[in-house]
Formats: C-alpha cells, sequence, structure tokens
C-alpha cells in the first residue's frame, strides 16, 4: 500500500470535480432567473433567442433528453417540415435554410436543421438549455394573484417514483411551451383555482386557421405567467396544424416580445 501517486491516479477524480464545480456554478445561478421556459420545442427555443438578446436571463427546462419538441419526428417521420412566408424573418434571424415551393406562400425546411439551429441560436444568445428536468409545480403569490417561479424535479426521479422534494427557482416570467399537454396551464388550473384557467383541449386541424389562432392567442394568462405555442391552442381550443412550423416560431417571437414590455 502507499507508495508515490502521479497526476495519472487523479485523472477520472479530476472529471468528476470540474463537472461538479461547473455545473454549481451555474445552477446557483439560475436560483434566480428573469424568465423560465417550460419546453425545449421551437416556440420556446425562440423565445428563449429573442429574450437573451435583449439581455434577460433566461433558462429552458427540458423534461427528455433532446430539445426541438415536434420537429424531430418531421411530417410522419418524413424530415421536412413547413414553413409559411410569414415567418420567414424568424428563419434568416436563426440562419435557418429555406426552399420555396410551387405554393407561393410555403416553403420546405429541413426538420433537423430547424431543429439543431433553433437551439444553437438560443445558447449563443446566452440563454440556457437544460435537459431532464421537469416542472412539477409553480410558486404563486396573492393580492395580486401573480406566478413567480416554479418548482423542478428531474425527470429521472420522477419517472423512478421516488419521493423527493423539488428544488425552486424564481423568476419574472414563466412560459408555458410544453406544446399539446400544457403542463405548466394544467398546473395552475389544479392547484392555483384563483387563477381561473379552464383548459379546452385542442380541436382536430384546420390548420391555416390554427396558425393564425395560436399567434394571435399567445400571450400573458396571468401576471407572470405566459404561453406560447401548441399549449395555446389547448389553453383556447384551437385546431391543431400538424407539421407545419410558422406558427410556432412566430409565437415564440410574440412571447418574448410581451415579456420584454412587461419586466424591462
Amino acid at each position: 500500500m502507499g507508495g508515490n501517486l502521479s497526476n495519472e491516479d487523479f485523472f477520472e477524480h479530476k472529471i468528476s470535480k470540474l463537472i461538479l464545480e461547473h455545473s454549481m456554478k451555474d445552477w446557483t445561478s439560475f436560483t434566480n432567473a428573469d424568465v423560465i421556459i417550460v419546453g425545449a420545442g421551437p416556440a420556446g427555443l425562440t423565445a428563449a433567442k429573442y429574450l437573451a438578446d435583449k439581455g434577460f436571463k433566461t433558462i429552458i427546462f427540458e423534461r427528455k433528453l433532446t430539445f426541438g419538441g415536434g420537429l424531430g419526428g418531421g411530417g410522419m417521420l418524413f424530415h421536412k417540415v413547413v414553413v409559411e412566408k410569414e415567418a420567414i424573418e424568424v428563419l434568416k434571424d436563426f440562419n435557418v435554410r429555406y426552399y420555396e415551393t410551387e405554393e407561393r406562400d410555403l416553403y420546405v425546411v429541413d426538420s433537423f436543421e430547424l431543429m439543431a439551429k433553433l437551439a444553437t441560436g438560443a445558447i449563443d444568445s446566452g440563454a440556457k438549455v437544460i435537459h431532464g428536468v421537469t416542472v412539477e409545480d409553480v410558486i404563486f403569490r396573492e393580492n395580486p394573484l401573480r406566478i413567480t417561479g416554479v418548482a423542478i424535479q428531474w425527470t429521472s426521479v420522477i419517472m423512478s417514483g421516488l419521493h423527493v422534494d423539488p428544488l425552486f427557482i424564481q423568476a419574472k416570467a414563466v412560459v408555458d411551451a410544453t406544446g399539446h399537454d400544457a403542463e405548466v396551464l394544467s398546473i395552475v388550473s389544479r392547484k392555483v383555482p384563483k387563477a381561473g384557467i379552464n383548459l379546452i383541449g385542442e380541436k382536430s386541424a384546420m390548420a391555416r386557421y390554427a396558425e393564425k389562432a395560436v399567434v394571435e392567442k399567445t400571450g400573458r394568462v396571468l401576471p407572470g405567467l405566459y404561453v406560447a405555442g401548441m399549449a395555446v391552442a389547448t389553453l383556447y381550443g384551437l385546431p391543431r396544424m400538424g407539421p407545419i412550423f410558422g406558427g410556432m416560431l412566430l409565437s415564440g417571437k410574440k412571447v418574448a416580445e410581451i415579456i420584454c414590455s412587461d419586466i424591462r
């Protein structure tokens, strides 16, 4: 036993030490954010870039170990999606290539490129994307009623069925960008009855109307709580629209603009 130990003997220790030190540095700064976005789908990632561009400390919590939401599957696993001309400026902001079609107001985009560049754009602008974290509750205050943050848990803990208390993250704004399930709004509907939130549920497809309606209805639900993307359709009973994503991008941009105006 004993003997001289070289740096090589401590190599694995150094790997763990660096990961833990730098992770804890980030997590300490996360406890108080400007904006928490729940869901790293197209609306959430788009919103994150525009918010971070304006200097807001923006964190996305994604319960899965990936990003892009419904983009990953393209249209029935075909690797293309459609974007309407109104969203072309957003594609340009993220440097996403798009292709003209015989339908003058519709463009085709590679779903994987869109997914990757939305994430890269948000991260390069300064937003943080954290995978494997589920928002299991919200923080609220009364008089006046407002949402002031979230309670988070490792998704793996929830999947295991263990009882482990969450940690709290405070924020000036929380965005439900969780898609069809509207997970944050569902929590508030159940646990903060004074909020008066009633989730109608999305309807069957009517794509052109739904694309416009989702953008129109995007915004503040109550002080501190905002909704973007397909969660808007679930909240207001709007139709679904399938593999066309311009509305998701424009919804993310709009919610960022509203938050910027509210909390600047």
